[in-house]
């Protein structure tokens, strides 16, 4: 799942030679989990038809105020299509839609919605070698950045009139890649890597049965997406789960028992800024594993278990420089013991939760959770969404990251 899954993007389309290349770059975003709409200039329509566009983005392609041939059309508003939009791409930008952005004239609905637009705004140059370097163009350049706007600078190549030069519209793939990396420049979370351990593990009795619990992993698939919505890489040791996840940012490290899911985080904690551990491992795993399945015999079946090496603990023994965020599920004295987890294990942070709340623990989609830091703040939340809970936890981290 790329950065952008997820987010509104108003594409406008000027009158340039490269509007073919949108086709492509409406499909790439669409393939990137984006909604997409697009503006067009009307003598943009001479390079590029609106129904090639409108087919891909699955919208309405708007070039103009209203249809001058239906009495009863209604009015196509610039506004509304500001909005919308979680960000805004001009491309082609001709030399012409460049100074008109940059001193405000409003001769078209791509321009009006421009002036409208309340989100980030790209534009991504096109056109001939000399005018490129024109300084009426460069003008429209400075012009435009200084008002926030964020230029795709375009590449060298061979241009519509045959000379080799400046001025060519960056490539599709190029100008997604641009955009995804910006976004994720001014994230929260970016330049940061986190390690999150998710769901239950399974201890084998024989080839066949297992001792397990009931955990989903969903808390910790939740956390997974959330850091890398916010710009972390994450890494994501996983039990065994109908969780799945596909994120460019989340790599999933597939584990079943406690001694994997343990080999995993150590392997992976000393490349981390932040882990945490919502996982629930077994405690007990039986000491002795049958090569064959135990046949029913008797009335009764005695296994004898063996303490499982504490995950949390261990890194909480050999941290350095890393925040680690531990999980409590309690049943009773629940802020106590909790507490003592948190000073026993080296946390810096625990989440607790009890079994007492309807709606709370395993299986659920919700959580009610009480952030408790090193210095005994303690912050409680009401029962919520499993996602807004992980969204809270991470607005903890990077509060904390920060101070």
């Amino acid at each position: 799942m790329s950065i952008l899954s997820g987010k509104n993007i108003l594409l406008g389309i000027s009158a340039g030679i490269a509007a073919y290349k949108t086709a492509s770059l409406v499909r790439l975003f669409i393939k990137a989990g984006a909604d997409v709409k697009v503006v067009m200039t009307p003598a943009s329509k001479d390079f590029i038809t609106p129904l090639t566009l409108s087919t891909l983005s699955k919208h309405p392609v708007e070039s103009s105020f209203f249809n001058e041939d239906d009495d009863n059309a209604e009015w196509n508003s610039h506004v509304e299509l500001g909005l919308w939009a979680d960000l805004m791409i001009v491309a082609p930008a001709t030399a012409n839609t460049m100074s008109k952005m940059a001193h405000g004239t409003c001769d078209n609905l791509l321009l009006a919605t421009y002036l409208s637009a309340k989100c980030p705004v790209y534009f991504a140059p096109a056109m001939d070698l000399d005018m490129y370097k024109h300084p009426s163009t460069k003008s429209s350049f400075d012009i435009l950045q200084g008002f926030g706007n964020i230029m795709i600078p375009a590449t060298s190549g061979e241009l519509a009139s045959g000379l080799v030069g400046e001025g060519r519209m960056a490539e599709p793939e190029d100008i997604v890649a641009f955009i995804e990396q910006h976004i994720l420049g001014q994230l929260p979370l970016y330049g940061k890597k986190i390690m999150i351990t998710a769901g239950p593990t399974y201890e084998a009795i024989d080839p066949v049965r297992f001792i397990g619990n009931h955990s989903s992993g969903k808390m910790g698939f939740e956390i997974a997406k959330a850091a890398a919505n916010l710009g972390a890489e994450v890494v994501l040791i996983s039990g065994p789960t109908n969780e799945k996840l596909d994120h460019s940012r989340v790599k999933l490290i597939p584990v079943i028992s406690a001694q994997e899911m343990y080999d995993a985080a150590h392997a992976y904690f000393n490349q981390v800024d932040v882990a945490i551990l919502s996982a629930a491992v077994a405690d007990y795993r039986p000491k002795n594993v049958a090569s064959q399945k135990i046949k029913k015999a008797g009335s009764t079946l005695t296994l004898e278990l063996e303490k499982t090496k504490d995950i949390l603990a261990s890194l909480g023994d050999i941290k350095t420089h890393q925040f680690l965020v531990g999980f409590a599920l309690e049943t009773n004295n629940e802020l106590e013991h909790a507490k003592d987890k948190l000073k026993r294990k080296h946390l810096n942070l625990i989440v607790l939760n009890s079994l007492k709340d309807k709606g709370a623990g395993f299986k659920s989609d919700t959580n009610k959770v009480t952030f408790i830091d090193e210095f005994d703040n303690i912050t409680s939340c009401d029962l919520k969404p499993k996602a807004e809970v992980a969204q809270d936890l991470l607005t903890q981290i990077i509060n904390k990251l920060h101070a």
